[in-house]
């Protein structure tokens, strides 16, 4: 009698119930976040738990409510694990990348960008502009999933994405290795035009409603400022990005 294989995960990357998330991570499949449902405290959920954290994976409390709502096979036990589309890189692998290039570091860091479309997009346009890296927080952001691999056209596959606990601390450290860095901000004080994005440099994109955080914000070499000739007073977040880092290669290529 043939074998039957466990089924693999969705096309989005969905893997449900223990037996397959301990599979999952057993197979060292990469795994970019994983939902237990708050309130159980049973041993098997704390194995995964444990398990996915020793793997570097991000692990949350959500309510029975929100796993209903993620599940495809409605028989989720309690867990629920997104598969990454591919390892994440680390912050030293991008600029050493950049460094044996010979060209000065650019990086696109995402401030809690939480719409898996806007990073996808943010990831595509990165690829295009040649920027060297994209770097995420652990938390509060969208991580490699699947819809961010659709959106990103194939670029994840091309632009290594690091994933760091702090952002604050991060750009305090890229500070101290000769980047400046640059924050998107309505009210910045430096226009778009008159900011010196040739150099070794970090563009900071904010959230989709809130902007950067505070701590990012302060950590900031530089805010820049987009003109705006319209009614409205803000871009997306993706957009802006877009338009930040083809400045840098007009400023690159001149």
């Amino acid at each position: 009698m043939e074998t039957r294989k466990p089924p693999a995960p969705e096309a989005d990357g969905v893997i449900e119930g223990r037996n397959a998330v301990i599979e999952a991570l057993r197979a060292g499949t990469a795994i970019d976040k994983i939902y237990l449902q708050k309130g159980e405290t049973d041993k098997t959920l704390g194995h995964i738990a444990s398990k996915a954290r020793s793997a570097g994976a991000v692990v949350v409390e959500a309510d029975r409510r929100k796993l209903d709502a993620m599940s495809r096979t409605h028989a989720h036990q309690g867990v629920i694990a997104l598969a990454a589309v591919r390892e994440y890189a680390t912050v030293e692998a991008i600029l050493q990348a950049a460094a044996d290039r010979g060209e000065a570091p650019l990086l696109v860091i995402c401030d809690e960008i939480s719409d898996p479309q806007n990073l996808g997009a943010i990831i595509r346009t990165a690829e295009c502009a040649g920027a060297h890296g994209v770097v995420i927080p652990k938390r509060r952001s969208a991580g490699l999933t699947a819809v961010v691999a659709k959106t990103s056209a194939g670029a994840v596959a091309h632009v290594p994405v690091a994933r760091v606990p702090n952002i604050p601390s991060l750009l305090k450290d890229l500070k101290k290795q000769g980047i400046w860095v640059f924050g998107t901000a309505a009210d910045g004080a430096t226009a778009l035009y008159k900011a010196d994005l040739g150099g070794p440099a970090a563009i900071v994109i904010g959230s989709e409603g809130d902007g950067m955080t505070r701590l990012a914000a302060e950590n900031c070499d530089f805010l820049v400022s987009i003109p705006m000739r319209g009614k409205l007073n803000s871009l997306n977040a993706s957009a802006a990005a877009a338009i930040l880092l083809y400045e840098a290669v007009r400023q690159r290529i001149g």
